[in-house]
């Protein structure tokens, strides 16, 4: 029989769990400011940002800077060609990962370690900027969607987790699926598929960040602005200061001024829609589908 007393002293807070909450919320805190501060700047009056009297609520409400931002047929052009770029490389990506990484989580392949050692040794070890720009030049993915998607389709840490799921689930689920007449390719798309929905999601997330974020890709195989993701068009933002002259004298009479708030609004409209993605997948990052997935 439980005791009052001992009820009590198992609900009692240890200071290891003060101490951890704390750190976590100041964590959190100086990971959420940047982000309220960019979007109070954007949403602001430019007398208030002169001042510098904006730090965590706008003053001086107005959407000016969202409306030259969304208004600027670049930023269109470039947020299709964003999700074009994320859609297919997270696509490709996957199919190639997932599938390499099955086949060398079976130990009865021919030359598992042998490939395994080889995979792992691109971990500490590649051919460097200049080889793998020779070799995407030869192959003419220059200037083409697929130069954008093909280089960076396998990560290796990637692979690597993904072997290691696939790893742990039980032989007894493909042995079954033997027994039922299914080959290699029908375990894997009938078993090991939808048992795998965590992970998928995971690095699914991986890898649309990446490519959502990646500007030394498009600056190294894009010649065409029109082909240019956002993320250039927001590093040409940040750096250069202004988009033109003219649109920055038409908003306000501070050109600094007006440019931060530009650069915060342009950032925030490049940062969200990725950010939104995070909640629709954030319920597959636990992983509990395996259980009960063995009855014995």
């Amino acid at each position: 029989m439980v005791r009052a007393g001992e009820v009590r002293g198992s609900r009692r807070i240890s200071l290891f769990t003060i101490v951890n909450m704390l750190i976590l919320l100041g964590v959190a805190a100086v990971t959420l400011y940047p982000f309220v501060y960019m979007l109070a700047v954007s949403l602001s009056g430019d007398v208030y940002v002169m001042k510098g009297e904006v730090t965590l609520w706008p003053k001086g409400f107005n959407l000016r800077m969202y409306d030259l931002v969304l208004g600027d047929p670049k930023i269109w052009s470039a947020y299709r060609n964003t999700i074009i770029y994320t859609a297919v490389g997270t696509a490709i990506a996957m199919i190639i990962t997932s599938m390499g990484a099955y086949a060398l989580s079976r130990s009865d392949m021919t030359f598992h370690k042998g490939f395994t050692l080889l995979i792992v040794f691109t971990m500490f070890f590649s051919g460097g900027m200049i080889p793998t720009f020779l070799v995407v030049r030869s192959l003419g993915l220059v200037d083409t969607i697929w130069g954008m998607v093909l280089p960076g389709a396998v990560s290796t840490w990637n692979l690597i987790l993904m072997r290691t799921f696939f790893s742990g689930i039980p032989k007894e689920l493909e042995e079954s699926g033997r027994i039922d007449g299914l080959n290699d390719i029908g375990i894997f798309f009938r078993i090991i598929v939808p048992l795998s929905k965590p992970v998928f999601a995971t690095i699914s997330l991986f890898y649309a960040v990446g490519i959502w974020n990646n500007f030394m890709n498009p600056l190294l195989y894009l010649r065409n602005p029109d082909l240019f993701p956002l993320q250039v068009i927001l590093r040409n933002l940040v750096l250069a200061g202004s988009v033109s002259s003219g649109q920055v004298t038409q908003i306000g009479g501070d050109n600094m001024v007006v440019e931060d708030s530009l650069k915060f609004a342009t950032i925030m409209v490049s940062t969200i829609p990725i950010l939104i993605i995070y909640p629709f997948v954030q319920k597959y990052f636990v992983k509990g589908s395996m259980i009960g997935a063995v009855k014995g």
